[in-house]
């Protein structure tokens, strides 16, 4: 009985037309009765700690001063979709899978969570895919590049004193 109900359920929820919608919408708006909202409201009532706030802008940096700050201070940066541990694009788990095959401290910022982010990277490097990574404060390029300087062993000239480094600290 229950499979049988569970079928019924998912084809009646695959029937409904919200599901099937390919349609993109942002605010609010209503759908069978119900209303949706696809932006958090400033209500006075909802406390600091579950407002959404973006750490970037509250430091008080612009962000190209920060994007310079991070490929200076991170010995490897890999600006990405999504974090190491959860890439959301084959091409940066790829570049994520080759770097952490070296053992070496990888710093990450997820340029999903912010497009002004995102774009603050592309002007940097004046190069438009991502992921864009920074050896040594020097600008690499993406994932193809990575794994061609992996299989030719460029990249393990290029990291082994990142390596060295980590292991004397």
């Amino acid at each position: 009985m229950a499979r049988p109900l569970s079928n019924i359920m998912l084809k009646g929820i695959a029937g409904l037309s919200a599901v099937r919608s390919t349609r993109t919408v942002f605010g609010s708006f209503s759908c069978n009765g119900m209303r949706y909202s696809t932006t958090v409201p400033s209500d006075p009532d909802t406390h600091e700690d579950f407002r959404p706030n973006n750490k970037l802008e509250s430091s008080g940096m612009s962000l190209k001063d920060i994007v310079e700050q991070d490929v200076k201070d991170n010995p490897v940066m890999i600006y990405m979709k999504g974090v190491p541990d959860l890439p959301q694009c084959g091409f940066s788990a790829l570049a994520v899978r080759v770097l952490k095959q070296y053992n070496i401290p990888l710093s990450a910022r997820n340029i999903l969570e912010d497009p002004d982010l995102k774009s603050a990277v592309k002007s940097f490097s004046n190069w438009p895919t991502f992921p864009q990574i920074f050896i040594k404060g020097e600008f690499i390029g993406g994932s193809d590049i990575i794994m061609n300087m992996h299989q030719s062993g460029e990249l393990k000239e290029k990291l082994q004193d990142v390596a060295a480094n980590q292991k004397s600290e």
